[in-house]
């Protein structure tokens, strides 16, 4: 594969998208490998899956998938003969999770579920991988599962809290729901995570996954009606999880000095790294710094 991977939406190719083979999806890098289901790997993350009914424990509800990773199936029985490994598409599939990078599910006639297609393969939209365990499948091999969820912007499928809530109801293991954070992280705020390499820039944390380390792009003044932030570098700060919810709730602000507010200390700021200190007036104004 030559082809460069590419993460989200593909220009030209909208969800509910119909291909009558896969190898119509490799000219756009849409899915690049012709014939393993995960285009991705341990280092860059996985940016698509195949759904085509290779893996006997796959699970389709719709707008939630527990997914089967790579490797150790018999490809005409589609059941295990061997355990997984947390390695390649397995491995980028972590990536994606830890990074927020979004997934697009591919769904094929093959694979068991009301919602494929009656013949080819179908683009069911962006997912975000929220959960990565491993477990012993029907065949008594370890497996490598994931659980993803649709996190794309058709309004006519559910949000991401309704699809944990029944989550939540299927699972019946706590009356009240907790709604899991998707953070689906775009291009720009992965190049500011890199930058602090991970580290968050008020407590100088970075949390360490299996595969690397963890942390979130916060946009100082937010994207979307009605605060028409702009996705970029000057607007975004790299956080850890607990101080990216404290700076979205208004819990500290920052002033144009990079002295916190609601905090003791200040922000850390690379050398190549400028903010727009109009964002971070805006910020300190919504949540009553000024």
């Amino acid at each position: 594969m030559s082809k460069p991977i590419i993460f989200g939406e593909i220009e030209g190719i909208e969800e509910g998208y119909h291909f009558n083979n896969r190898k119509e999806m490799m000219p756009t890098s849409f899915h690049r490998n012709w014939g393993a289901g995960i285009d991705g790997n341990a280092k860059e993350g996985t940016a698509a899956i195949v759904l085509s009914g290779g893996y006997e424990d796959d699970l389709d509800f719709g707008e939630e998938i527990i997914y089967t990773g790579a490797g150790g199936n018999d490809s005409n029985t589609g059941k295990q003969i061997r355990d997984q490994t947390w390695e390649k598409g397995n491995a980028g599939l972590i990536i994606s999770m830890d990074q927020g990078l979004p997934v697009r599910v591919i769904r094929g006639s093959t694979h068991r579920s009301e919602f494929s297609p009656q013949n080819g393969y179908s683009y069911a939209g962006l997912y975000s991988v929220v959960d990565a365990w491993e477990e012993t499948g029907k065949s008594g091999f370890k497996i490598c599962r994931f659980r993803l969820e649709y996190s794309g912007n058709n309004q006519s499928k559910k949000t991401v809290q309704q699809i944990e809530l029944d989550y939540s109801e299927r699972t019946k293991k706590r009356i009240e729901s907790t709604i899991l954070r998707i953070v689906r992280d775009t291009k720009v705020a992965l190049q500011i995570k890199r930058l602090y390499n991970f580290k968050c820039q008020v407590c100088q944390i970075s949390i360490p996954t299996k595969l690397g380390h963890y942390a979130e792009g916060a946009h100082i003044k937010p994207l979307g009606k009605p605060h028409n932030g702009d996705d970029n570098p000057n607007n975004l700060i790299c956080l850890c999880p607990n101080h990216h919810i404290m700076f979205d709730k208004g819990v500290f602000s920052i002033k144009d000095d990079l002295q916190l507010i609601g905090l003791s200390g200040e922000l850390t700021i690379n050398d190549n790294h400028t903010l727009n200190l109009s964002n971070l007036q805006y910020h300190r104004q919504t949540h009553g710094f000024e």
